[in-house]
């Protein structure tokens, strides 16, 4: 998660909203990235989506069913679709996001039995720094 951290700086640093992402596979980084809505002026710049193009590219595959995501914040309702639809092993992140936050759903998804692709999800890792970071940013917006 501390590298995670470390791109959600990045995204702070650019005035994007501090979210960073890494994707690891076999105990080894193979992509980060961090928000870049802003930046460049897309809206689905998220920094999982960004790391699950890099994983991707990297593998030469969408198949990530080997991977870990790691980010600092509760994905949304496209993240959480690019997770799904990528087969992530598991999931970790930090802090809930309650405003846009959907991986509540996606737990309901798929615990219904329907579903062949399971993601294991932890969550609190890393997350006074994360919810510091998210605090300072938009503390930072209203002044």
């Amino acid at each position: 998660m501390n590298e995670a951290l470390k791109e959600a700086k990045k995204s702070y640093k650019n005035g994007d909203v501090p979210v960073g992402a890494i994707i690891v596979k076999n105990n080894k980084i193979i992509a980060k990235a961090h928000n870049e809505k802003e930046k460049k002026r897309n809206a689905i710049k998220h920094a999982e989506i960004i790391a699950i193009e890099k994983a991707c590219k990297k593998l030469k595959s969408w198949h990530l069913e080997e991977c870990e995501l790691y980010v600092t914040l509760e994905p949304c309702l496209m993240c959480a679709g690019a997770l799904l639809q990528s087969r992530i092993k598991t999931l970790i992140y930090a802090t809930e996001n309650e405003k846009f936050g959907y991986v509540k759903s996606i737990e309901s998804i798929l615990n219904n039995g329907k579903n062949n692709h399971k993601i294991k999800i932890i969550s609190g890792i890393g997350r006074e720094e994360s919810q510091y970071l998210l605090k300072e940013f938009f503390k930072e917006k209203r002044n």
